[in-house]
């Protein structure tokens, strides 16, 4: 990088300054302070552009959700940013790259929250194949239907799962309690649950389900991968929910599915475009469609998920802070260290090039360093090397540091100090 940070001394806790955006969950201040961390700033909203520039001057540890937009530029200008953590299963709002170019690591909750969405799931099958929301908002209305037409029991149902990772396993043991037959699609074969069966192509499952619930991370591939094709595939009477990402769906083809009544009803808690605030209208193809339920984004909104995805994420930013491990980052070489270094701790992030580990070496041995363990991992194109040490005589532990800093291919330096 041509703006390389400062080699960083390990700094009193008192003096590690940690930001929390967007009403990060009290769990996260509680799990920070019982490590020892107690100047954590906390903010409810979001911020973007100059004002996240200037509320990032000086802050070691960052904490977002998903509206926090963590771009490269205001990466770079994070001078004093270590780790950012993000409250929430999704990392697509910050540039993992340019995170990892600056030695960043950025952590997640990726299990926290499953439970809570699987229940929300179950229960928006449940209330669609009653056509409840309908029914619900005629009764507000004054109208008095109690026809079982189009009505049904989720018993005896075949539920298809496109997405067979955390989530949707655990809709999957979810159905089956409640008597349901369950398919699953995954690109990546993936152990059953129960009695779900996988189906050999995303047609096959389409073409057999009563519903259709989605599972699967936003990525090129993924994007509109339930187009007007796909919708037409899916039985006459079917449903459709969506409580991944929004891009996945072309929510017009849906929406016209919905009117023309090929589809019996949907749910949609993501969407293409999401309001940035809750002062923002929210505007979808999907309004004014019968038998439809939209929720705000609210799948891992639920006290417990947030208490749980508090705690998880804190963890991982207090554990990189105080020891250097980086297992869970999402970005970044996982390396698993033990929990009290044996002398000094230099950490050296680097371009993933031949000859660095020596030149690491090197600076140890030319400084009257030993060594006395060392870890390595490398990912991509970057690596990560954890040096364990104790200083030879007249060696400061600063100038072990600028001298790793200097090295060609350097990313970032930091010390971590042995407990006294």
């Amino acid at each position: 990088m041509t703006n390389r940070p400062q080699p960083q001394l390990s700094l009193p806790k008192n003096k590690i300054r940690v930001l929390l955006l967007e009403g990060v969950h009290p769990s996260a201040i509680e799990a920070l302070a019982e490590q020892g961390y107690h100047e954590v700033r906390t903010l409810k909203g979001a911020l973007e552009g100059d004002a996240l520039k200037e509320a990032l001057a000086g802050v070691h540890l960052l904490g977002i959700r998903s509206r926090t937009k963590m771009t490269r530029e205001v990466i770079e200008a994070a001078d004093r940013l270590i780790a950012i953590g993000c409250f929430c299963i999704g990392t697509n709002q910050v540039d993992l790259e340019a995170a990892r170019g600056a030695g960043v690591p950025v952590f997640n909750a990726p299990y926290a929250n499953t439970r809570s969405v699987a229940e929300l799931t179950m229960g928006e099958a449940m209330l669609l194949l009653r056509r409840v929301p309908s029914r619900s908002a005629g009764a507000h209305q004054g109208r008095w239907d109690k026809s079982a037409a189009h009505s049904h029991e989720v018993r005896g149902k075949t539920l298809g799962i496109v997405g067979y990772g955390s989530i949707g396993s655990q809709v999957s043991i979810l159905a089956e309690a409640m008597g349901m037959n369950v398919l699953y699609y995954d690109i990546a074969p993936k152990l059953p649950h129960g009695n779900a069966q996988a189906t050999r192509s995303l047609e096959e499952l389409l073409r057999e389900s009563d519903i259709v619930t989605l599972h699967v991370p936003e990525l090129p591939t993924t994007r509109n991968m339930i187009s007007e094709r796909e919708i037409r595939l899916m039985k006459p009477g079917a449903i459709l929910i969506n409580n991944a990402r929004g891009s996945i769906v072309d929510v017009e083809a849906e929406a016209r599915a919905l009117a023309e009544g090929h589809l019996l009803g949907a749910a949609a808690d993501v969407f293409p475009v999401e309001p940035k605030n809750a002062s923002t209208p929210f505007e979808s193809p999907l309004q004014g469609c019968d038998n439809v339920i939209l929720t705000p984004h609210i799948g891992a909104s639920t006290l417990e998920a947030q208490e749980r995805i508090g705690q998880e994420v804190a963890r991982k930013l207090a554990t990189y802070s105080d020891i250097g491990a980086t297992l869970g980052a999402v970005n970044f070489p996982e390396v698993q260290l033990p929990a009290r270094p044996e002398g000094m701790r230099f950490m050296h992030v680097h371009q993933n090039r031949p000859g660095i580990l020596r030149q690491v070496n090197d600076v140890m041995a030319e400084t009257g360093c030993n060594v006395t363990a060392q870890y390595l991992q490398t990912d991509g194109g970057i690596g990560y090397v954890v040096v364990e040490a104790t200083l030879g005589a007249g060696t400061g532990e600063g100038d072990v540091l600028a001298r790793l800093g200097q090295l060609e291919g350097t990313i970032r330096t930091r010390l971590i100090r042995a407990a006294g």
